[in-house]
């Protein structure tokens, strides 16, 4: 069997839309799916295309574009471990199951790389999880892990050794501390939680069998937690929005919390995005200035006390005493691994909303370009394009030059147009007469530099309050898009969509073409093509790859693949590719019953849509940051055991470490056995 004997069956639980677990969401995202949509503009959707646009079917057959993937490291990915002929998926899909373990197909062996608590920092004491302290966690792997990338270190002569880099996303402090009381938190749960969030910088090296060992490495190795110290830069730095009593330049904020995914640039720095801050800031309810409470509104900030309370032990945390806090969270930062010593950046030049992550890919004049999703239902779709272009090569002075790219260019909002009558999107999943989901965008520019291009809102209020400049110029409404990847082969943007529960019902904005069903409680994948192949095009194309739930049920759709031929799917959440352009796609809250799981699928040929489960990780947990190689798989496992009516004193899971441990948030790796 490709799990072990130990491993055991655990109870389906009640769970929130979308199938995750109500304490996940508690912890996660501060239960944003019991509350009402921020998003409460008018937008009009665009539902009927001006026939003469760009036409999907001749720009989708067209070539590959420029797509540099750096010199120092591994930007792309390889053919994955079960690459063969054609698609190169030949492995034996893994079925659905609800096993408290991970589950690889058979001929595939794992190993744990690190989990939560494991030594990063040379020095670092072992993990204790019954006497933990901040200074300790301060130097081992955080919590809930997510986003997982390598940067290559140089080395002449060998090509085993990275750096990979782990968001830790977010604390949940009843899995975490024995006998945890939601209404008395102290100071020193305080300080590890802190100390737990943020990012881990461990060095890897590959032995002469293929696998992968942490490294205590004393040069690279580093913790990045809510006490560093990042450097905030591009147009909206030292504004007025950003200056508090602590900080009065506005242009150093201690501190990433609440990172989901992210991408490697192809300089070799790191991209990782700040999604759900808004739960960390209390007291929204007392700030008295209108517009200031309408901005935190739009964002989510919740009046009174928080859930873990940290505004009782730092005022930064408390927005009665210092509103501005709450607008240095929520961009995309940038971490150089291979410079240990520099400041981690903000940049305001990409935005500032609920951030899943951002993914580079440079274009055909130079120019790079950032496509970004705000993870929430009913937000937008976002790109930015560079002012500067890439300088090739892995000299110091190119890779300074390309480490500014993004602090000039433009950012943009999309707005989408189905190409069928509105008669024929009645929110049931049912195709449209064409055949497709599918039709053409523009992408909307908001501001570029100093200079705003949305009226009523000057260039740093675009920054700082995208969401509303963003409703300013009539965006589309999606159902939470989460990662958002271009291919470095061919150049087409995928996004996942992972669900929206809420569209439709209750006078919220019914079906579209780009989101066609209501309730849509398993999500779906959008395939995005920039017109003539360019990505710094303001017009594309699109179409739905997958409408994803129950492959017998009506409602879905595999690319036209034959869907009994297909692994159910639900809730896609993050986004990788291998060597031969297959898209791999990682789930989060599986509403089908099952565990979630890492799936491939192809999306050109004549296996386009022929979705194969993978692997599935254990019951509670979230498949993240997948990075799919020739050599090996890595998957971050985040929240094991998380389900209701678990905690530390009653763990329902025992991954990794079997008996009666605590369940802990690790990184795996897959191997295909030797023969």
């Amino acid at each position: 069997m490709p799990f072990t004997e130990k491993s055991r069956f655990l109870p389906i639980l009640p769970a929130h839309p979308g199938g995750r677990a109500a304490v996940t969401c508690r912890y996660r995202c501060g239960d944003a799916c019991s509350h009402e949509a921020p998003n409460t503009s008018d937008n009009p959707y665009f539902g009927d295309v001006v026939r003469g646009a760009v036409d999907r079917r001749k720009v989708l057959k067209a070539g590959a574009v420029l797509a540099v993937s750096g010199a120092v490291l591994d930007v792309g990915v390889a053919a994955a471990s079960p690459a063969g002929h054609g698609s190169g998926l030949r492995f034996e899909p893994v079925e659905p199951n609800t096993l408290d373990a991970v589950v690889v197909p058979r001929g595939y062996e794992q190993d744990v790389l690190i989990r939560w608590g494991d030594p990063v920092l040379p020095g670092a004491p072992e993990f204790d999880f019954a006497n933990q302290t901040a200074a300790a966690q301060a130097m081992q792997f955080g919590f809930n892990n997510d986003y997982c990338g390598l940067v290559r270190v140089p080395r002449r002569g060998h090509r085993d050794r990275w750096l990979m880099v782990n968001n830790h996303e977010y604390t949940s402090e009843s899995f975490m501390f024995l006998g945890w009381n939601d209404d008395d938190p102290t100071r020193e749960q305080f300080e590890i939680a802190l100390a737990a969030h943020g990012l881990s910088v461990v060095l890897l090296e590959q032995d002469r069998r293929g696998r992968l060992e942490v490294r205590l490495d004393r040069h690279y190795n580093r913790r990045i937690t809510m006490t560093t110290p990042f450097d905030v830069r591009g147009p909206a730095a030292g504004s007025d929005y950003l200056r508090t009593s602590a900080d009065p330049s506005g242009t150093v904020v201690l501190g990433t919390m609440n990172n989901c995914a992210g991408g490697v640039t192809p300089w070799g720095t790191i991209l990782s995005g700040e999604e759900n801050v808004n739960q960390y800031f209390a007291n929204a309810d007392a700030v008295t200035d209108p517009v200031a409470r309408e901005r935190l509104a739009r964002y989510g900030f919740p009046g009174g006390e928080t859930t873990r309370k940290w505004e009782r032990f730092d005022r930064r945390f408390d927005l009665a005493r210092d509103p501005n806090e709450a607008n240095r969270f929520g961009w995309i930062v940038e971490i150089d691994p291979l410079e240990p010593e520099s400041n981690p950046v903000k940049h305001t030049n990409l935005g500032r909303f609920k951030h899943e992550g951002a993914n580079v890919i440079v274009a055909r004049d130079g120019r790079v370009v950032a496509y970004m999703g705000d993870d929430e239902r009913f937000e937008y779709l976002y790109k930015f394009v560079s002012d500067g272009r890439y300088k090739r090569g892995d000299s110091r002075y190119a890779r300074e030059h390309n480490k500014r790219l993004l602090d000039s260019g433009t950012l943009y909002v999309a707005r989408f147009t189905g190409d069928s009558p509105t008669s024929e999107i009645d929110g049931s999943g049912e195709l449209p007469a064409d055949g497709e989901f599918d039709g053409s965008g523009e992408w909307i520019p908001l501001a570029g530099g100093d200079r705003s291009f949305v009226d009523g809102f000057t260039a740093e209020e675009v920054y700082v309050f995208t969401r509303q400049a963003a409703d300013a110029v009539g965006a589309t409404k999606m159902d939470r898009p989460e990662d958002v990847e271009p291919s470095l082969r061919t150049g087409r943007m995928y996004a996942a969509l992972t669900n929206n529960t809420d569209r439709g019902p209750g006078g919220k904005e019914g079906p579209t073409e780009v989101n066609p069903r209501v309730n849509n409680r398993h999500g779906h994948v959008l395939e995005l093509e920039e017109h003539r192949r360019d990505n710094t095009a303001e017009r594309f194309s699109w179409q739905l790859l997958l409408v994803c739930g129950d492959p017998e049920s009506p409602d879905t759709y595999f690319g036209g693949y034959d869907k009994s031929q297909v692994s159910p799917i639900s809730c896609p959440d993050n986004i990788a590719f291998d060597d031969r352009g297959n898209l791999w796609l990682s789930t989060d809250g599986n509403a089908l019953g099952s565990n979630d799981g890492l799936f491939a699928v192809p999306v050109e040929g004549r296996e386009r849509g022929h979705v194969k489960q993978f692997l599935t990780v254990p019951a509670g947990a979230e498949t993240c940051g997948p990075i799919i190689r020739d050599d090996f798989v890595l998957v971050s496992v985040q929240h094991p055991g998380e389900l209701d009516g678990a905690s530390a004193d009653n763990p329902l899971s025992h991954w990794p470490d079997g008996g009666d441990s605590q369940p802990r948030p690790s990184v795996v790796a897959v191997y295909e056995k030797r023969r």
